[in-house]
C-alpha cells in the first residue's frame, strides 16, 4: 500500500467505528420499532449492516484495504498479501474503533455509554456457525480479490446480509465486532462470557478459509518483500 500507516490506521479505526455504530444503532432502532417481532427486528438490523459495509469498503478500501476485522488482517498476513509488521496496529485500531462505535450508538439513543451485554450466545451450534460465517466471509473476499476486485464491496455486503439469516449466531465473523458488541446490552449484544469462544471459532473459520484460498486461487498469492 502507498498510503502512510497513520492514514491507514485512521481509516481502519473510523470504518470499524461506523460499522459498529450501524450494527448496534440499527439493532436498537429495529427493536424499538418492531413491536416485539424478532424477525422484523433482525431484518431491521441486517439491511443497514449489509448496506454500510458496501459504503465503508468503497470509501476506505483505497486507503487501508477496508479490513475492519482482525480475522481479515490476519488472513491476508498469512497469505503474505499484507505486511505482518502492520498486523498489531491494525488489530488495535479495529478493536478501539469498534468500541467507540458502540459508545456512539449508545449516545445517539440516550443510553448509558458503558454497559455489558446480558445476551447469552453460546453452545456448539453457535460456535460452528461462527466458523462457517467467517469461512464464507474470507472466501468471498479472497475470491473477489482474485477474480473480481471491483465487486468486493457489494459481495461482502451481500454475504453478511445473507449470513445474518443462515447462521445460528447471526454472523459476527469478526473478533473486533465480537468484543465491541459485548459492551452493549442491546439487541446486537453478546454476553462477555461468550466472547472468547466466538473469537476462537472465528479464527478456526479464518484458518480454513486461508487453506481453501490457497487451493482455489494459488496464483493470486503475492509475496511482500
Amino acid at each position: 500500500m502507498t498510503e502512510p500507516l497513520s492514514r491507514r490506521l485512521f481509516a481502519e479505526a473510523l470504518g470499524t467505528a461506523f460499522l459498529l455504530a450501524t450494527v448496534v444503532g440499527s439493532g436498537i432502532m429495529a427493536e424499538k420499532l418492531s413491536g416485539g417481532n424478532v424477525a422484523i427486528a433482525l431484518l431491521g438490523n441486517t439491511l443497514p449492516t449489509g448496506a454500510i459495509l458496501v459504503v465503508l469498503i468503497l470509501i476506505f478500501g483505497p486507503q487501508s484495504g477496508a479490513h475492519f476485522n482482525p480475522a481479515v488482517s490476519l488472513a491476508f498476513a498469512l497469505r503474505r498479501e499484507f505486511d505482518r509488521r502492520d498486523l498489531a496496529p491494525y488489530v488495535a485500531v479495529q478493536v478501539a474503533g469498534g468500541i467507540l462505535g458502540v459508545f456512539a450508538a449508545h449516545a445517539m439513543f440516550e443510553l448509558p455509554i458503558l454497559q455489558f451485554s446480558a445476551h447469552v450466545r453460546s453452545g456448539p451450534a453457535q460456535w460452528f456457525a461462527e466458523s462457517v460465517a467467517t469461512f464464507g466471509l474470507l472466501l468471498t473476499i479472497f475470491g473477489c480479490v482474485a477474480r473480481a476486485p471491483q465487486a468486493a464491496p457489494f459481495a461482502v455486503g451481500l454475504y453478511i446480509t445473507a449470513a445474518y439469516w443462515f447462521t445460528a449466531s447471526t454472523s459476527f465473523a469478526n473478533p473486533a465486532v465480537t468484543i465491541a458488541r459485548a459492551l452493549s446490552d442491546t439487541f446486537a449484544g453478546i454476553a462477555p462470557a461468550g466472547v472468547a469462544a466466538f473469537i476462537a471459532a472465528q479464527l478456526v473459520g479464518m484458518s480454513a478459509a486461508v487453506a481453501a484460498g490457497w487451493l482455489l486461487w494459488p496464483r493470486e498469492n503475492v509475496k511482500l518483500p
